[in-house]
């Protein structure tokens, strides 16, 4: 059995960060996004009055000014390639949570996502758990199609960086089996079949029990050297940099005032 790489430990801790521990302001984060998929959940499925949908929507409304109040938080904070070189490196990622806790499929700090809980074996078979809600349904009792395309794009996203040269996915082909139920565990696994110079070639399934669902291939293009640093660099010259301004001067005022309700 080969010695696992560096660059390998790093992605799993982070592809993998469903299943760690956090403390602090990270647990309360996921507690938060948990509570916010539930009101999701039941906002679909609720025939509540005209009064309780109206109560429920100022609290929200309320809750989204006071949350715009605070400073927008640096979401690559961790996040670079030189990261990949150094599995000891102490940032706020490898501490818990990070950018792939925002993933709106895998990260428990975004309550748009399901979430699937990723899981992999030594030998580079990547599983993806997850149970779809009402929020996702397509054809009745279904899950909706772009859903399941999205989310394998996800796992075999996982799966083409045990080759140690992750990439950008470049196509994505869906083949349909079956429908994929709501409101019941599925799993999609993935795995690597070939390389080719820059090129990842991935095959996945997803089945619901032992019915197959759908498969997958993907073929996946590795970054050139410093990709990620320019497209984080192009992120900030499109980020909204007057609400983060704005929200700034709103938690100075804040402060200064009482808090609501």
């Amino acid at each position: 059995m080969s010695e696992e790489s560096p660059a390998r430990r790093w992605f799993r801790r982070r592809w993998e960060a469903g299943r760690l521990p956090v403390t602090g302001v990270w647990a309360v984060r996921r507690r938060l996004a948990a509570a916010m998929r539930q009101v999701i959940e039941r906002l679909t499925t609720s025939d509540a009055p005209l009064e309780e949908l109206e109560a429920a929507a100022q609290r929200l409304e309320a809750y989204a000014e006071r949350l715009g109040r605070h400073p927008r938080r640096a979401r690559y904070l961790g996040f670079s390639e030189s990261a990949l070189l150094d599995e000891d490196a102490e940032d706020e990622e490898g501490r818990g949570g990070g950018h792939f806790d925002f993933s709106p499929l895998i990260g428990l700090s975004n309550p748009l996502s399901p979430p699937i809980v990723m899981t992999s074996d030594e030998d580079g078979t990547v599983y993806g758990r997850v149970t779809f809600g009402s929020a996702y349904e397509g054809p009745p009792g279904c899950v909706h199609g772009g859903y399941v395309a999205a989310s394998f794009d996800e796992v075999l996203g996982y799966a083409e960086t045990f080759t140690d040269r992750p990439g950008m996915t470049g196509t994505l082909s869906i083949v349909y089996r079956s429908p994929t139920p709501l409101h019941q565990e599925v799993v999609f696994t993935a795995q690597v079949e070939r390389t080719e110079r820059r090129k990842v070639f991935v095959k996945g399934t997803l089945h619901a029990g032992g019915r197959l669902c759908a498969e997958a291939e993907g073929i996946f293009v590795s970054m050139q050297p410093g990709t990620y640093a320019r497209l984080i660099e192009e992120r900030g010259k499109r980020a909204p940099e007057r609400g983060v301004r704005e929200g700034r001067a709103r938690a100075a005022v804040g402060r200064d005032e009482k808090p609501h309700g």
